[in-house]
Formats: C-alpha cells, sequence, structure tokens
C-alpha cells in the first residue's frame, strides 16, 4: 500500500508552536491535506504522552489513531553543538523510557529537549530501544547536522536509518554529496501548526505492507520510499546566504570576507545552497538506482493567495480552498493527481498556478536569512535579486 507520511511535526509543548497543535486538530486537517500517517512530534515531553495516550487508540505495533488518523511517535531534540536529530520511536513506553534516560534540563519545558549528548552518544541511546535516528533538515544553517560536520559520520561514526532533507533543499542538491547515495531521504513539514499549508506542506509516499512500526523500518531499510514532495528549495528561509537583519542576498566569499556582517549592521547567515557547494562531491547530481522522484510542490492555500495576492488565512483565499476540497476530497490530490480541466472549471487562475507547478514552470526570488522566497507563475518576469557585493560594504 502506498501511504503518505509526515514523520516531523511539533505539539503545543513546543517553543513557537500554535496551542492548537493538539490530536484533534491534527487528525482532521491532516486528513484534509491527504495525509495517512503522521508523526505526533514532542514524544519525549511527560505531558504530550499523556495526551497522546489520552486521546488516541492504540491499533498495536508502534500506530496510534484518532478519528482515522494514523501516528507514530516521533520527537526532535537538540544535541550537542545544537545540531537537531529526528528519532522515530515504537512505542509510548519506550518513549516515557527514554525521555527518562535522556540528560536534559528543559524536556518538561519544551517539546523539543536540549541535552549535552553528542550524534554518537544519542544513535547508542535510541539504538537501544529499537528507534529510527537521522539528522532534522541536515543543511540548515543553524541547527543542520552539515553546518557543524562534513561528513555525516563525523556526527554519527555509524549509518543512520535516513536524511531529512528540510525545506531548503532536495534530492538534487544532495545527491551531489557522494556519501548520501547509501541513505533515504526524508522530505517532513516541520510543522509548528495544524493548518493544511502547514501540516504536509513536505511529505513522503511510502510503500508499507501495512500500516505499522515494523513496516516503516522495513521501508527504510529496503529504500522503498517511491516518492519526495517538497517545496522548490529556494523558496525556503535558508536557501540562499543573506543577512538575518535586512534579508539582503550576499556573495558567501564576501560574507566570509566580512566577518558574516551585513553593511546594515546584522548577521549573514550561510545558506544551504553555498554549504552544499563547500562539501559536494559533483557538480551535478549522481541519484542512485534507488533514489526516487523529487516532486516540487507547494501548499495549496499558498498557491491561491499568490494567485489573488490576498493573505493565507483570508476569507477569499479559505473560502477557494474549501470549494476545491469540497469537490476534489484532499489537498494532495487536488496538487497531483486530479485533472486541471476539472479545476478550470472552479477557478481557471488557479488550474493555470497548479498546472505552472507541474511542469515546472515557475520562477521564485530565492529566499535567505530566515525570510522565505517569493514565487510568479509561468514564467512571469520579476526584478532579479540584488547580491550583495564588496561595494555595498
Amino acid at each position: 500500500m502506498l501511504v503518505n507520511a509526515d514523520f516531523h511535526v511539533h505539539s503545543c509543548f513546543s517553543m513557537a508552536s500554535s496551542k492548537d497543535m493538539l490530536i484533534e486538530n491534527m487528525a482532521p486537517k491532516s486528513k484534509l491535506k491527504g495525509l495517512n500517517l503522521l508523526g505526533t512530534g514532542d514524544a519525549f515531553h511527560s505531558g504530550w504522552l499523556d495526551t497522546i495516550e489520552e486521546n488516541t487508540t492504540y491499533l498495536g505495533d508502534g500506530i496510534y489513531s484518532n478519528d482515522d488518523m494514523n501516528f507514530v511517535l516521533t520527537t526532535e531534540v537538540e544535541g550537542k553543538n545544537r545540531i537537531h536529530h529526528l528519532i522515530i520511536i515504537p512505542s509510548l513506553d519506550i518513549a516515557r523510557e527514554l525521555s527518562e534516560k535522556l540528560p536534559s534540563r528543559n524536556k518538561e519545558l519544551d517539546g523539543r529537549p536540549k541535552t549535552n549528548l553528542s550524534g554518537v552518544e544519542i544513535l547508542e541511546l535510541v539504538k537501544d530501544y529499537d528507534c529510527l535516528i537521522g539528522p532534522a533538515h541536515a543543511f540548515t544553517p543553524w541547527t543542520g547536522m552539515y553546518k557543524s560536520y562534513d561528513s555525516i559520520y563525523d556526527c554519527y561514526e555509524k549509518k543512520v536509518d535516513f536524511v531529512e532533507l528540510g525545506l531548503s533543499a532536495d534530492t538534487f542538491m544532495a545527491d551531489r554529496i557522494s556519501e548520501l547515495k547509501d541513505f533515504p531521504f526524508l522530505t517532513n513539514s516541520d510543522a509548528h501548526s495544524p493548518w493544511p499549508h502547514r501540516l504536509g506542506r513536505e511529505f513522503n509516499q511510502i510503500e508499507l505492507e501495512d500500516i505499522s512500526y515494523s513496516s516503516i523500518k522495513n521501508a527504510f531499510k529496503h529504500q522503498k520510499i517511491k516518492a519526495n514532495y517538497g517545496l522548490v528549495p529556494n523558496l525556503g528561509k535558508y536557501h540562499m546566504t543573506a543577512c538575518t537583519k535586512c534579508y539582503k542576498l550576499v556573495d558567501p566569499l564576501i560574507a566570509r570576507e566580512n566577518k558574516m556582517k551585513c553593511g546594515c549592521g546584522g548577521t549573514i547567515k550561510k545558506g544551504v545552497d553555498f554549504r552544499i557547494s563547500e562539501i559536494a562531491d559533483y557538480d551535478n547530481p549522481k541519484h542512485p538506482d534507488f533514489r526516487p522522484n523529487y516532486v516540487h510542490i507547494m501548499p495549496l492555500a499558498e498557491i491561491i493567495s499568490s494567485v489573488y495576492d490576498k493573505g493565507v488565512t483570508t476569507k477569499t483565499v479559505q473560502g477557494k480552498w474549501q470549494k476545491l476540497i469540497d469537490d476534489f476530497g484532499t489537498e494532495i490530490d487536488v496538487l497531483i493527481n486530479v485533472e486541471l480541466s476539472d479545476i478550470e472549471k472552479i477557478d481557471s487562475n488557479i488550474a493555470s498556478a497548479i498546472k505552472s507547478f507541474r511542469n515546472d514552470e515557475i520562477d521564485v526570488i530565492p529566499g535567505g536569512g530566515g525570510k522565505y522566497g517569493q514565487i510568479s507563475f509561468n514564467k512571469i518576469e520579476k526584478d532579479t535579486p540584488n547580491v550583495v557585493t564588496l561595494d555595498d560594504f
């Protein structure tokens, strides 16, 4: 069976997450998105574990259900050097035991616990309990594994189960690094709110024997991820090297010469694009035979927002989004499967925008420094963003 899965989200117990990030909200919104399996997030937080237990039915083999939505226990841990690790956990009992063993001063305060353990130590701890582990948003300049290490083995010493790419990278970028030919890639949302333009904004299509922890583990081991769906990477807010204050894009070499300080006084953050170029073995990607297609998508509400130049949560955008869902079932189906001629009957402008995505006919003003990129459809010309050079300092 083919399953749409998003393994990386956060609960209401995580800092900067919506108070609405509750099981009873996540379940119906995930179904509207078109997901079949969702990570719980924050599964080392005792309050969240209690909430999961009280609001789900245990189906066996690591799967918990609410409103016909399947959940698997997941958490993100911040380890040594501020590196984030994504962990998938077999059961509530194991999650509670691991939480007790994890040395952390904030695990009861924040759904994303911080620990001084290294990647090697976290790997050894969770592997004793048959967990799955890999770097979260591996290339992100603040908390990604590759911001501190040139090799994944320098971080973990042993092979991990997966590599999560993050919103600012895709398969075409990551497969320029030769050591990653042995790893399955995950594309997850890292959602902090339950809205469908957050949940599943990146997701994985996986072939599973059934929806169970054992089957997920087998799928990773035997390369049964059949497609990765995610943002065009230069829409990501850390794709390009840029100032975190004024968001100007900065030539990375010039930024380095100026000790990562912008002319405005802000701090310049190295972009994912440049970081990958530093450690890449190839100019062009070399995909292993098992690597599935990477399909660029964008949340439907954000597409409608771009088309009509109105906020994602406005009545106009939400009304048009709801009409499409009412007619076609799920957002993922609208984005990927529904005939364009059928969408056109409802709204020709939205149909045209979705067609542009499907045909890779979009232009992007890239993001960086913490600001998302901007999109235009059908190769509409927009002003090229200024890249700061030495003359600006």
